[in-house]
């Protein structure tokens, strides 16, 4: 790669980690890339782990700095999503693309819709009684989350972030920090899948990790100085500009 490209991966890995450690959907920018720099989609889908392992590091150093959350929070959870995380990345599932994105635009589109008529659910969650410990339920949820994140990865972070705030009753804030350790714990897994297979290319996937570093250092600050209603919203302008991506693109 010239220069020019060099610099263009960095930038788009910034936006992405930026918007994956708010948010979520950052891939919908690094898969294109990725592929249009030459890689297939299998190689492109294994070497954008890398740019997420590092932003969740840098992600998770960010929201430790500023005392967001204890690592003991969460830690449980992190189980069933690498669980389901392994075996996402392992299975071939012959499924149309097209109707992938249809399902999850679908899906985001739903989230919007809680996101837009009850606000108070994400900023003023009822804290369950079981805090974050892990129950047959959560079990089930993230496994199934650890999963499409190993497959896929695209929207995982929406997903992640429904069951944290809606079912353990987290605000939004601490539920972005513990996005971002559940993520690092099944990326590590499935990228692990990855290199084994010779899906990975390194140079250009530590080129774009960089940027998704520095995003996702920024991204813990806003998110920590502006607080839940601005996550809110963002997530709501995040959401449905990806579903509206994913539904007629």
């Amino acid at each position: 790669m010239n220069i020019w490209l060099y610099i263009l991966v960095v930038l788009v890995g910034a936006a992405a980690g930026f918007i994956n450690t708010l948010a979520g959907s950052g891939s919908l920018l690094t898969l294109p890339v990725l592929i249009f720099l030459g890689l297939p989609a299998n190689v492109a889908n294994g070497t954008n782990r890398i740019g997420i392992l590092m932003q969740s590091i840098a992600a998770i150093g960010g929201f430790k700095q500023k005392k967001v959350f204890d690592w003991r929070e969460g830690i449980w959870l992190t189980i069933p999503a690498a669980i389901g995380a392994f075996i996402g990345s392992m299975v071939a599932v012959d499924i149309d693309e097209l109707l992938m994105n249809r399902i999850i635009g679908v899906l985001l589109v739903f989230m919007f819709v809680l996101l837009l008529v009850k606000p108070e659910r994400w900023l003023n969650p009822s804290v369950s009684s079981y805090g974050t410990r892990l129950t047959p339920l959560r079990f089930i949820i993230f496994t199934a989350i650890g999963f499409y994140g190993g497959f896929i990865q695209v929207g995982v972070g929406y997903f992640l972030l429904a069951g944290l705030v809606l079912g353990a009753g987290i605000d939004l804030v601490k539920a972005n920090a513990i996005k971002v350790l559940i993520t690092f714990v099944f990326t590590l897994l499935a990228l692990g899948v990855f290199i084994y297979n010779k899906q990975v290319n390194y140079s250009i996937g530590i080129t774009m990790g960089i940027g998704n570093m520095l995003g996702a250092w920024v991204a813990t600050h806003v998110a920590v100085k502006r607080g839940a209603v601005f996550i809110r919203w963002f997530l709501l302008i995040c959401v449905i500009t990806f579903a509206l991506k994913l539904l007629l693109f």
